[in-house]
C-alpha cells in the first residue's frame, strides 16, 4: 500500500505519513493505544485500504467485504478518548470525520469502541449516543 511520501502529512493529522501511520499501513507494526488505531483506520479510508479495514475489524462485527464510496476524506478531529492506552483492554474514541465527494462536503461523527483481541487493538463498532 503506498501513500504520502517523504515527510508529506499524514492524512489523520498526527504528523509525517511515514512515522505516523505508514508502519501501520504497510503492516510493519500494530498500533499501541486505540487512537492509533482509530488514526490508522481513517487514513486507510483516505488511501482507500480497505484491506487494512477488514484485518483491524473485530470478526465478530466485521462485514464479509467492504466497498468504501467514492469520497476525499480532508480531516480528522478526535473529540473524544476513554481508556485505550497501551495497557488497557477498552477503548473509545470519538472524532469527526470530514469529506468531500464531488463539491459537496460532509462529515461523520462516532464514538467508536476498540478492543483488545490476541494482544492487539481492533476495532469492535460505532457505540450509541448517550441521551
Amino acid at each position: 500500500m503506498s501513500g504520502p511520501s517523504g515527510t508529506a502529512a499524514c492524512p489523520c493529522g498526527g504528523g509525517a505519513y511515514a512515522a505516523c501511520c505508514a508502519p501501520f499501513l504497510r503492516r510493519e507494526a500494530w498500533p499501541a493505544t486505540a487512537e492509533q488505531l482509530m488514526r490508522s483506520r481513517y487514513t486507510a479510508f483516505a488511501l482507500g485500504d480497505a484491506e487494512y479495514l477488514l484485518r483491524t475489524w473485530h470478526p465478530r462485527t466485521r462485514p464479509e467485504r467492504l466497498e468504501l464510496e467514492d469520497r476525499d476524506w480532508v480531516g480528522l478531529e478526535i473529540t473524544d478518548r476513554v481508556d485505550g492506552a497501551e495497557h488497557d483492554m477498552m477503548g473509545i474514541v470519538g472524532f469527526t470525520a470530514h469529506w468531500v465527494a464531488g463539491r459537496q462536503p460532509g462529515s461523520q461523527t462516532e464514538r467508536s469502541a476498540f478492543v483488545r483481541r490476541g494482544g492487539r487493538w481492533v476495532y469492535l463498532a460505532a457505540t450509541p449516543d448517550a441521551e
